[in-house]
């Protein structure tokens, strides 16, 4: 099933949280226990991958021969996209196994982008190049100069083929040495556009070229398609097989994109890298998806890809840790949350070393969105989990949940599927109640959990509390009366700070949290340390790259955070279409938070027609906190406001629009 994007989002059925709040989630933990299985038996060491490709098609045809079988699901035609011919099964030269990405090559240079993972940087709209910005925006690429105390514009392209007509969803833009990589999904193309530019160091760009990996949707709401670690790109992808036609036609594959040629498919995942789980898959109860995990070498104009994919439900969410993506998959067409049961799950863990095969554990629940895993450092996978559906994918991550647990399971436990992750594994939590998204975080040795609005207007009986537990012994679950509801949370250094509106406010709320050498079980794990209140203003985006925290050189207790803002009361979905208002900057000291000041945009630059030819909506919002070295800045749709601390306040000193290259370039 493929979920088309529109110009009005395809916003989800608001789904009431009001079971009331427990202090063990007993529908869950009982329905769970009887589920579990704890096989201590030896460990199978991994997931076994199809012996040629001649298994391959035989087990296809088995699962073809059944889906005919079934009337009532011949009129459910898949309809991501017409069949294509089948294309050769041998992996060509070009796309020859990728070196692993080793953790220690992490890109040189300080990141602007609030990523989750140190070291893994994920795919955003801003990015820095050595004296420049690079600035993915409606379709363009713009750069920006920085350097030598310049805020200029330079240089704007088409973010996609010269000639190619742009028609796709141009969403995300990494950088890796002197390649700027464009990330889109073209519908007419059947898949992931990955587009190659150059950049000079006076910052000028030129079209390289364009690969196509063939893939469904990968729109998630909050959730990213693309990382990068070192020089390695890593773009995750679902397939979902269309047993009405050929499902080889859905496999991975890549082609390099030419004007006036065809779309020529070549596989980039031959049988032996394609692995399932013990577990049988039944097309006609569940579909089945081909999670497909692609690493990418960039080599000048030529991307050599390879990719690994494991068989499972339709239903995903992942995760990416330094060394291994982590898929969640659930049968698609599973309970919702209203169902108050638990949806059978697996959890697939694909390393980015191709030399070790992916590993799976049988579980129960769905996780909320990529902030819900941690892999922890002492070898073990903290999933916080709803245990009803919706099965992950686009806006899942926007609906409530009437029963939530952690799991917490050893690495070791994983093997080849067949086993379960044992009953004790999983620690019910309290639920949140009077939001109608989740929010969660692992920051330092904590998990922080609660609930509020992203994509809705604000509701007047929104919850206040705000939960805390460590995740390393979840036994004990702490709950905090917060002055406002839970719609971000964020880490400043070790501490969380939780952001929320309510009557027409914007609130920021710094956690104190108890040192790690307290032991006493009834000492408070956390306390609100401070709390900022910005009158009649809303969150300007929803999205994790919309907030920043630079912290000070020293002893890192103290920086300053940035986020956008708009006017009170209004819906999250609004960032689709229209920038902030500004940009608010926060000081941190020591946990106390006072105003540094507000970059804001002007009236002027809002509104204009910019003779959009593409992607003309703004899924993933269009303003952000930039600070790179000791200067701070605000995106804000085509403008960028720079200010400076002058006797500890936040001044304007100058603004650009860079879509028009021009403006007030010289220091106030």
């Amino acid at each position: 099933m493929v979920c088309l994007r529109t110009h009005t989002p395809p916003f989800m059925k608001a789904i009431s949280a009001g079971s009331a709040l427990l202090a063990f989630c007993l529908v869950f933990f009982v329905l769970l226990v009887s589920g579990c299985s704890a096989n201590k038996a030896t460990q199978p060491t991994g997931l076994r991958a199809f012996a040629s490709e001649n298994e391959l098609k035989s087990w296809l045809q088995e699962k073809k021969n059944l889906y005919e079988k079934n009337e009532k699901h011949l009129s459910r035609r898949a309809s991501a996209s017409d069949a294509m011919p089948m294309p050769s099964m041998e992996a060509p030269s070009s796309m020859a196994e990728a070196p692993s990405p080793s953790p220690e090559a992490a890109a040189s240079g300080e990141s602007i982008t609030n990523v989750q993972t140190a070291g893994v940087d994920e795919g955003g709209i801003v990015k820095a190049h050595k004296n420049h910005l690079v600035i993915l925006r409606r379709g363009r690429l713009f750069t920006v100069k920085i350097g030598d105390d310049a805020l200029q514009p330079v240089d704007m392209q088409d973010a996609f083929a010269p000639d190619s007509g742009g028609n796709a969803w141009y969403d995300e833009m990494l950088i890796s040495g002197d390649t700027v990589v464009v990330i889109g999904y073209s519908y007419g193309k059947g898949g992931t556009e990955v587009i190659l530019f150059g950049i000079d160091d006076g910052g000028r760009l030129t079209y390289r070229s364009t690969y196509v990996m063939r893939s469904n949707d990968y729109y998630s709401s909050r959730n990213y398609a693309s990382r990068l670690i070192g020089n390695t790109l890593i773009f995750y992808t679902p397939l979902y097989l269309n047993f009405y036609g050929n499902p080889q036609d859905y496999f991975p594959a890549a082609y390099r994109w030419q004007k006036d040629e065809k779309n020529d498919f070549r596989p980039i995942a031959p049988a032996t890298r394609i692995y399932r789980a013990t577990d049988d898959l039944d097309p006609t109860r569940e579909g089945i998806a081909l999670h497909t995990v692609t690493t990418c070498e960039i080599d000048g104009d030529r991307l050599d890809c390879s990719a690994s994919a494991v068989l499972g439900p339709a239903g995903r969410e992942f995760y990416v840790a330094r060394d291994a993506v982590y898929v969640w998959t659930v049968p698609f067409y599973g309970r919702h949350a209203a169902s108050e049961q638990p949806v059978s799950a697996s959890v697939f863990r694909l390393p980015l070393n191709a030399r070790e095969a992916p590993t799976a554990l049988k579980t129960y629940g769905s996780p909320i969105d990529q902030f819900s895993f941690l892999e922890s450092a002492d070898g073990h996978l903290n999933v916080l989990l709803r245990a009803e559906g919706p099965a992950p994918s686009m806006w899942a991550s926007e609906q409530g949940s009437h029963d939530i647990a952690l799991l917490r399971t050893p690495l070791r436990d994983f093997g080849d599927g067949s086993t379960s992750a044992p009953r004790e594994h999983y620690h019910p939590l309290p639920t949140p109640k009077g939001g109608a998204s989740l929010q969660n975080r692992y920051i330092g040795d904590y998990l922080v959990y609660g609930a509020g609005q992203t994509w809705r207007r604000e509701q007047e009986n929104a919850s206040d509390l705000a939960h805390l537990l460590k995740w390393s012994n979840p036994e004990r679950v702490e709950s905090i009366t917060l002055p406002h509801r839970v719609d971000r949370i964020e880490a400043l250094g070790k501490a969380p700070l939780l952001v929320g509106g309510k009557g027409g406010d914007l609130h920021f709320s710094a956690l104190a949290l108890q040192p790690s050498g307290a032991r006493q079980a009834t000492t408070q794990m956390a306390r609100i340390a401070d709390t900022f209140v910005l009158k009649d203003a809303a969150q300007g985006e929803t999205r994790s790259h919309g907030f920043f925290y630079k912290p000070d050189a020293g002893d890192g207790e103290s920086g300053l955070l940035g986020l956008p803002y708009a006017g009170s009361g209004r819906s999250g979905w609004q960032q689709l279409r229209h920038a902030s208002s500004g940009v608010i900057f926060l000081k941190n000291n020591r946990l106390n938070l006072s105003e540094a000041g507000a970059l804001t945009a002007s009236s002027s630059a809002q509104g204009r027609n910019d003779q959009c030819k593409a992607s003309c909506t703004d899924w993933y919002g269009n303003s952000r906190p930039l600070f790179v070295g000791k200067r701070v800045f605000a995106l804000m749709g085509y403008e960028i406001v720079e200010g400076e601390m002058i006797q500890g306040s936040l001044k304007e000193t100058r603004r650009i629009d860079f879509f028009q290259g021009k403006g007030n370039a010289r220091r106030n």
